[in-house]
């Protein structure tokens, strides 16, 4: 149950990648603000991530796993009944916040129920997202294809209610920790400081004025830099900060939390814009280019359980410099133009190796920093997926609006490719100089 309820969130996420030309072509706006309903998505699971982690350590996993189906359901509903694209980006956030409390939650249930082995069935985890990733595209084409892109959001609603009732029934209750505080201030200022710089980012790809757009983004980049400085301020200042210093900074946690940030621009991003790629520079249908994110899938589960076997042997870092290499180069590949192959050809090749890559560096990274704090889980599991998510936003909100003022969309997401290839490769010295860990814990 666990896994079907992380399933139905990854699934939502890829399948709505597949279907942005159609929901930018239904609901009007440019592709700067239709890619909105992604990165709001996103922004959500930032803001609910820290919450749902502290929040499953202090009322039980299980309420607050309950909660957040029941939420994500009923926002389901609601995305599939948007009437316009400014309704559905409010809805999207909403989703958002409903995904995120999955994760943390779900994270902590499992390691309740695992104990010495935890290690392992939460490196597991990393199998549940590329099952979804190759699901969720191939829904999403022939839902888009033969349907509407609305279909996508109210296939969730007969899965979630099962999910409601076979989790209130079987799951039993979990232990609960102490009364901790919640940083509503530092979540405030995190998602200010997101929230302004995609609009920054987002103003200057929208086609218009140019006037207008520098001084929105002007604006806009003004407040980011002013809520940047005083979210630093209160990391410091705050004990109870929604990002603690001794969980931001240090040989460990502020070295792996950097890694995350580019993890998620280059890997997260990847499966966002993958399906717009292949459209815009080839001219391939939808279904076949969401495809090309069930392929990296079929990469990613191929190799994912044999990381999580050898994570006691090898420990996390030589796992996860061999996944950023390969993710490298499957980068680089789909960059070029084919090499003696057809266009859906050499896109497979490079989309697979991309997930062979992640197959190998997923788990590892995953369990990368939970053993230097076992007592804070699922707290440390939601500062994962809120700094892999922030990544992801920035790379792909500026990767959207250089593609809206583009002449030569296609060639502009090529050199994209490259960009993220490079930021793989630049993690690489930061995992080497981290210290590596073997065995359960």
């Amino acid at each position: 149950m666990i896994a079907i309820a992380l399933l139905m969130a990854s699934i939502d996420q890829t399948s709505v990648a597949t279907a942005l030309p159609a929901i930018q072509k239904d609901l009007g706006g440019s592709l700067a603000w239709s890619s909105w309903t992604i990165t709001v998505y996103a922004l959500g699971q930032i803001m609910s991530m820290p919450i749902a982690g502290k929040l499953s350590d202090q009322f039980g996993r299980k309420t607050i796993f309950l909660v957040a189906i029941t939420m994500f359901t009923l926002t389901s509903l609601c995305a599939g009944m948007a009437g316009d694209i400014a309704t559905l980006i409010v809805v999207r956030v909403f989703q958002g916040l409903a995904a995120g409390a999955i994760v943390p939650s779900a994270t902590g249930i499992v390691a309740d129920q695992f104990g010495r082995d935890r290690d392992r069935a939460i490196g597991l985890f990393t199998s549940i997202f590329p099952i979804g990733a190759i699901i969720g595209p191939v829904v999403g084409g022939v839902l888009v294809t033969y349907t509407s892109w609305r279909a996508i959001f109210l296939i969730n609603l007969p899965l979630g209610v099962l999910l409601v009732v076979l989790v209130a029934v079987l799951i039993r209750r979990t232990p609960r920790t102490t009364a901790a505080p919640i940083d509503l201030r530092g979540i405030a200022l995190l998602c200010g400081l997101l929230l302004s710089t995609m609009t920054a980012i987002t103003a200057l790809g929208t086609p218009g004025n140019l006037r207008l757009q520098l001084t929105a983004a002007g604006v806009a980049g003004a407040v980011a830099a002013v809520l940047c400085w005083r979210f630093l301020r209160h990391a410091r200042r705050d004990p109870a900060a929604v990002v603690p210093m001794r969980l931001l900074r240090g040989r460990t946690f502020g070295t792996m939390n950097t890694v995350n940030v580019m993890f998620g621009a280059a890997a997260l991003g990847f499966g966002t814009l993958v399906p717009i790629y292949a459209e815009n520079r080839y001219g391939i249908a939808p279904l076949a280019a969401g495809g090309l994110l069930a392929i990296r899938a079929v990469g990613m589960i191929s190799l994912s359980g044999l990381s999580v076997f050898l994570l006691r042997r090898t420990g996390h870092r030589i796992l996860m410099v061999a996944g950023f290499a390969v993710m490298t180069m499957g980068m680089v590949m789909l960059a070029l133009p084919p090499q003696g192959l057809s266009v859906e050809a050499w896109l497979s090749l490079a989309a697979g190796i991309t997930g062979l890559g992640m197959g190998m560096a997923a788990p590892a990274s995953n369990n990368a920093s939970l053993h230097l704090a076992p007592r804070e889980i699922s707290a440390i599991t939601g500062l994962r997926g809120m700094f892999r998510q922030s990544g992801a936003i920035v790379s792909i909100s500026i990767t959207t609006a250089l593609l809206s003022v583009s002449a030569q969309p296609g060639i502009t997401q090529a050199y994209v490719f490259a960009v993220f290839a490079v930021i793989l490769l630049a993690a690489v010295p930061l995992i080497l100089s981290m210290p590596d860990h073997r065995g359960s814990w």
